[in-house]
């Protein structure tokens, strides 16, 4: 997938009914090759594929697909609401005749459950969830080493020592994002404290500018967020245009655009190359049984990347202010952000999990209890599917 996307929005055009209550229905069709047999897949999606966030990156996957592989068909439906996903999962099953079905955010994961189990013959791909069976499985590519690095550059960059998180759900998956930003903020700043506004919702632009509003009233002066727009990276801008040093994060899509002088760097995710493993995987049989089948891509694999667009790790405006700033590591002694920041980036890459991983111990939880020791390093099976804590430089409550 080209590493350079447009900043533009997407318009899905509806080829199919529009269903009831939200989840309206796409198709987009290639032409197979000569006795290829053609497979069918549905990917339900938790917002508009507009919303240049989550749905966006996952739409951009979908469409590297079909470029890749001409005997594949699929079909679009967006903004289904968690915990509603059955019935139009139904419809794609038993109308549109799918082979596959991609659900593609955590709260689709019981949903998921139940229609595997009552359509035995398709098969199902949720996205960051750990529940598996037969011809359920799971995939994820993972940001919390990226969003560690961002919290790096974050630590540094705060001038107040306030830094604000606007969240979507607290589940595991954004606990394991906002866990390893928080131990990058620490490792340059212990003096740094994080405050986190709860939206709950993936998709709510208006929410998401109250919360930033409010967390920038409070003293913060840089942003992260897990929201699937770029209201918050444009809030921080608004403010830098009217000449206050209010900083953001890009979040999953390349977002510079909306924030030139605000973004930092980012978040990115490719989606295409899981997509077209998942589905090559199904054509050749390889996914017959899919009780084990969990692809977890990291940083060693390409499809995660740090910064707010593909072209860039750190916003070039401030590549000259992190390599002037002046940090004590205990690895590598008195050494730029810059540099550790690119430090640490190889030794993520190196592997799976790196030579070095943000939950690396001693971490502490808000309340003091040790959750990692010296020497320990947080298994996957913990930060994906137990870990439901913040850890000690957060100041307001867990919810």
């Amino acid at each position: 997938m080209k590493k350079t996307m447009l900043i533009v929005l997407i318009a899905i055009l509806a080829a199919g009914a529009v269903f009831a209550n939200g989840g309206k229905e796409s198709e987009s069709e290639m032409a197979p090759a000569a006795g290829d047999e053609k497979i069918k897949a549905g990917f339900i999606y938790i917002g508009p594929a507009g919303d240049f966030g989550w749905t966006y990156a996952h739409d951009q996957g979908r469409i590297y697909a079909e470029e890749q592989l001409p005997w594949l068909e699929t079909i679009v439906v967006e903004s289904v609401p968690e915990g509603d996903a059955v019935r139009f999962i139904d419809r794609l099953v038993q109308e549109q005749k799918v082979d596959a079905v991609f659900t593609t955010s955590f709260g689709y994961m019981e949903d998921t459950v139940k229609v595997a189990e009552k359509y035995p013959d398709v098969k199902f791909f949720h996205t960051s969830g750990f529940k598996r069976s037969e011809n359920m499985g799971t995939y994820m590519a993972d940001m919390y080493q990226i969003y560690y690095l961002n919290g790096l550059l974050s630590g540094a960059m705060t001038k107040t020592d306030k830094i604000g998180y606007v969240a979507a759900f607290p589940i595991p998956e954004l606990f394991r994002h906002m866990n390893a930003f928080a131990v990058g903020v620490k490792e340059v700043n212990p003096e740094a404290a994080i405050s986190v506004k709860w939206t709950y919702a993936w998709y709510g632009p208006d929410k998401a500018r109250e919360a930033a509003e409010a967390l920038v009233a409070e003293g913060c002066d840089v942003l992260g967020f897990t929201e699937d727009t770029p209201t918050v990276l444009e809030v921080a801008q608004e403010y830098q245009d009217k000449g206050r040093e209010i900083y953001g994060l890009s979040h999953y899509s390349p977002m510079q655009a909306y924030g030139e002088d605000a973004a930092i760097t980012g978040q990115l995710t490719d989606w295409g190359p899981l997509v077209v493993q998942m589905l090559e995987d199904l054509k050749a049989g390889k996914a017959d049984d899919l009780t084990d089948y969990d692809l977890l891509y990291l940083l060693d694999s390409g499809a995660v990347e740090l910064g707010a667009d593909w072209n860039n790790k750190i916003n070039p405006k401030y590549v000259d202010t992190f390599k002037s700033m002046m940090t004590e590591s205990a690895d590598f002694g008195t050494i730029s952000i810059y540099d550790l920041v690119m430090k640490r980036y190889e030794q993520m890459s190196d592997g799976f999990r790196g030579t070095f991983d943000p939950f690396d111990g001693p971490l502490y939880d808000q309340d003091g209890n040790m959750v990692a020791a010296e020497g320990e390093t947080l298994s996957i099976g913990h930060i994906f599917g137990e870990m439901n804590y913040q850890l000690d430089n957060f100041v307001t409550p867990t919810p």
